[in-house]
């Protein structure tokens, strides 16, 4: 669960450097008896960096105005990368962009949407309809979790909050039971 943080998550440090250059060369030639040649050059270099630290004084507890700020980010970030920040549960849309940090824990709670037992089902059903149904095909099947989950560690730079390893524990134990009763699943 993500009820506990650790030292790893409280502080971090955000680093971006730009670069550019740019170069121009003019060249004059004369013809002729008194040839004359002049060539200028010019070499531009601009190079910006930024970095910034932030720690555990950026928590929702007390700082809603950081809280936002923070949620606005990854919200832009997300569209940036063209992905959508709403999120349909059932009947009803969650814009993630504008969710309180109230409505996020309940979303991560252990009965809410985004939580282990219904998370890990939906992974579940997900892998097991994509194999057919078909039990032999389980060592595929983890092997594609596998690298889902580490293409996800990698995205995070080798960090994910408890519950991303709650909810892959929970998706592998599904599949082992689903095995072993094949018939009783699915």
């Amino acid at each position: 669960m993500v009820n506990s943080v650790n030292h790893n998550q409280l502080y971090s440090s955000i680093y971006s450097q730009q670069s550019s250059r740019l170069e121009g060369t003019l060249s004059k030639t004369s013809e002729g008896n008194n040839q004359s040649s002049t060539r200028d050059t010019v070499a531009l270099k601009s190079t910006s960096t930024h970095a910034a630290i932030y720690s555990s004084n950026m928590s929702i507890t007390g700082n809603s105005w950081k809280y936002g700020a923070l949620q606005s980010l990854v919200a832009d970030l997300l569209k940036q990368q063209g992905i959508d920040t709403k999120v349909q549960i059932g009947d009803t849309v969650v814009d993630i962009a504008g969710v309180t940090p109230e409505e996020a824990q309940e979303l991560i709670a252990d009965d809410g949407y985004f939580g282990v037992e219904k998370t890990s089902e939906r992974i579940f059903q997900f892998a097991v309809g994509i194999a057919g149904g078909d039990p032999s095909r389980i060592d595929a099947i983890k092997e594609g979790i596998d690298k889902g989950f580490n293409t996800a560690l990698e995205a995070f730079n080798g960090w994910l909050p408890d519950i991303s390893y709650d909810t892959y524990d929970a998706v592998m134990e599904k599949l082992d039971n689903w095995v072993s009763e094949p018939e009783s699943v699915v």
